[in-house]
């Protein structure tokens, strides 16, 4: 079974720089085929026009809100159209116009249940100069920041040090969670929000990125939020469902990702379980452990401002010297991935 394409959606209000920022992805997707759903708001599609040349497959939605225009199959259609195989494409991005309604785009994904996508997280790119001014005119904006996975601070080179601390504070109490990733140009590493595909020579570490002017230009290590790290578990121990299902629930502040394989050890439970973290959603997939493979769980968790220590005691809490009861899989049944 094809594992299921990460669909994301790309927010945040009108000029703040989201088709930047896409455009960055595109450009340094390192082999990866990227599927485009843009949402221009007007006839002309600029958007579209703007991602045209880079992408490997555009669905363009115009004249409207895709969360408005969607009949009555939602986004189904586009997804199907994107995702069959022959397309081979790795990862789906919706582009949403400025003044669409993010938490309506994230349903019409999650109700689509398309076999074969997922959805792979909210991502809000909010103006460091503009943010303040533009929320008192649009109160719906603070909405928008509290139900992103990943809070993208754009134009961080057009505010001063003071300003910029301000802002991201005042993202981090619309949203206690995401990780606040400071930006300029929309200049972000894709290894944060996709796995980067392994090409001959050229393979995207967590941390590294392509030269580029806009990067190099200033030094951002004084930036709030400036870095974020990957932090690693790894356990020949079984896991407690129902501790580490709870655990990811309660979303540990700064954690964007968390992707691996775990090991329950759970009678009638034999095969390896994926798990695939984002935000607030959560998935498992199952497959048959590989032959000679030690029965073990490792997992990574991606995010800014993580504590790696307070993860790792964390997630060895979720540890048990013996297998836990049948029942406790119950926790992790309701979130396993089958397709139709």
């Amino acid at each position: 079974m094809r594992t299921p394409i990460p669909v994301l959606v790309l927010a945040g209000f009108l000029g703040s720089g989201k088709t930047t920022l896409f455009n960055h992805l595109l450009g340094r997707s390192f082999g990866m085929r990227v599927g485009v759903i843009v949402n221009d708001f007007g006839s002309v599609g600029i958007d579209a026009m703007l991602v045209g040349g880079q992408a490997s497959g555009i669905v363009s939605v115009g004249n409207g809100c895709l969360c408005c225009v969607a009949d009555e199959q939602g986004v189904g259609p586009l997804l199907e159209q994107l995702a069959r195989p022959a397309a081979g494409i790795d990862v789906i991005v919706i582009e949403a116009s400025g003044i669409a309604e993010p938490g309506a785009l994230v349903q019409l994904v999650l109700t689509a249940r398309h076999p074969g996508t997922v959805f792979g997280g909210l991502v809000e790119v909010v103006d460091a100069a503009e943010f303040e001014q533009t929320r008192h005119r649009h109160p719906d904006l603070d909405r928008h920041v509290e139900l992103a996975d990943l809070i993208v601070l754009n134009k961080t080179d057009r505010v001063d040090g003071t300003t910029l601390e301000r802002v991201a504070g005042l993202c981090r109490r619309i949203n206690a969670h995401a990780p606040i990733v400071p930006s300029v140009h929309g200049a972000v590493d894709p290894a944060i929000l996709f796995d980067i595909a392994v090409v001959p020579g050229r393979q995207l570490l967590l941390g590294q990125h392509e030269p580029d002017d806009h990067f190099d230009q200033a030094d951002h290590s004084d930036h709030l939020h400036a870095s974020y790290q990957a932090v690693s578990f790894v356990t020949d121990n079984p896991i407690d469902p129902r501790r580490l299902v709870s655990l990811i629930d309660e979303r540990p502040v700064g954690t964007y990702r968390i992707k691996g394989f775990v090991h329950f050890g759970v009678t009638g439970y034999r095969q390896r379980f994926g798990l695939h973290a984002v935000g607030r959603y959560l998935r498992f997939d199952r497959s048959p452990w590989p032959r000679g493979a030690a029965r073990r769980t490792t997992l990574d968790l991606i995010g800014s401002g993580l504590d790696p220590e307070a993860l790792q005691a964390a997630l060895r809490s979720c540890e048990r010297a013996e297998p836990a009861d049948p029942d406790s899989m119950l926790a992790v049944q309701r979130y396993v991935f089958s397709a139709r």
